[in-house]
C-alpha cells in the first residue's frame, strides 16, 4: 500500500507538470501537486511507521474523510460525465457561448476554440439563430474575450450582424446573467455552448437564474486533460452551490 500511494502520489505531480506547461491562464494544477504530496507523504509516513504509530482513532477519522471526499468527488464526476452529451435541437433563437482565456495574441485558448467551432457549426446549419458572446477582459488578456470570440466567429464565415457582445463578464454566472439581459425575449429559445465538462454547472446556474427555455450545447475537450476538467469542476460546483448559485 505504501508504495502504491507513492508511485500515485508521483503520477499526481507528473500529471499537474502536464498541465502547467499549457498554461490556460489558471493555477489549478497545483491542486495536482497538493495531492500528489499528500499521497507521498502517507506512503513514506506508512513506510517509517509514523502512520502506525498514530493514536487509531485519529487513523479512522482520517480514513472516513478521506472516504467521504473520494465518494463525493467520483458522484459530483459522474454527473457531470453524464450531462456532458446532451443533444440539442436545431432552430435555436440564440446561443450563448460562454468565454475562456484569450491568448496574447488575441486567439482563443484550445479550450475556447473547442466552443467556438461548436457554435460556428451550429449556426452555419441553423441561420435563422443569433448568438451573444460572453466574456469580460482578465488581467493576462490583450482584448475582451467577447471581442476575440467575435473576430473568430467571423473568421469562420459567421456575419457579424449575427453576433451580440456581452464584455463585462468575469465568470460563468455573469456570463449567464449579463447574457440573459440582452435576449430580445423570456421565452427565447436558448442553447448555452460550453465544454462538455462544463455544461453541468452552467445549466443549473441557468436554471438558478430563470432561463425559461434552455438547452446545453457540449463542445468537445482534449482527453488528457479530462481529470483536471472534471476534478476543478467538482470544486467549481461546490463553491457555486454553497455560493447559492445552483
Amino acid at each position: 500500500m505504501s508504495l502504491l500511494l507513492i508511485a500515485l502520489g508521483a503520477a499526481s505531480i507528473a500529471y499537474g507538470v502536464s498541465v502547467m506547461l499549457v498554461w490556460s491562464g489558471s493555477a489549478f494544477f497545483a491542486v495536482w501537486y497538493a495531492i500528489g504530496t499528500a499521497l507521498a507523504g502517507c506512503g513514506v509516513a506508512m513506510r517509517q511507521g509514523i502512520w502506525q504509530a498514530l493514536p487509531w482513532a485519529l487513523r479512522v477519522a482520517v480514513g472516513v474523510v478521506a472516504a467521504l471526499a473520494g465518494a463525493v468527488t467520483l458522484g459530483v464526476a459522474a454527473l457531470i460525465l453524464t450531462t456532458a452529451h446532451t443533444p440539442a435541437p436545431g432552430g435555436l433563437d440564440v446561443l450563448v457561448v460562454l468565454g475562456a482565456q484569450v491568448r496574447s495574441d488575441g486567439s482563443p485558448s484550445t479550450v475556447l476554440r473547442y466552443r467556438l467551432d461548436t457554435a460556428a457549426d451550429y449556426l452555419l446549419d441553423n441561420p435563422g439563430t443569433h448568438c451573444i458572446v460572453s466574456g469580460g477582459r482578465g488581467a493576462n488578456e490583450p482584448c475582451p474575450e467577447a471581442e476575440g470570440m467575435a473576430r473568430y466567429l467571423e473568421s469562420r464565415s459567421i456575419d457579424a450582424s449575427r453576433i451580440q457582445l456581452e464584455d463585462a463578464s468575469t465568470n460563468t454566472v455573469e456570463n449567464l446573467r449579463n447574457s440573459k439581459a440582452l435576449l430580445d425575449a423570456p421565452s427565447d429559445q436558448v442553447g448555452i455552448v460550453t465544454n462538455d465538462f462544463h455544461l453541468l454547472r452552467a445549466m443549473r446556474i441557468a436554471a438558478k437564474q430563470g432561463y425559461a427555455n434552455v438547452h446545453g450545447i457540449a463542445a468537445p475537450s482534449d482527453a488528457w486533460y479530462v481529470p483536471n476538467n472534471v476534478l476543478r469542476e467538482v470544486m467549481g460546483i461546490a463553491r457555486a452551490f454553497l455560493l447559492g448559485n445552483m
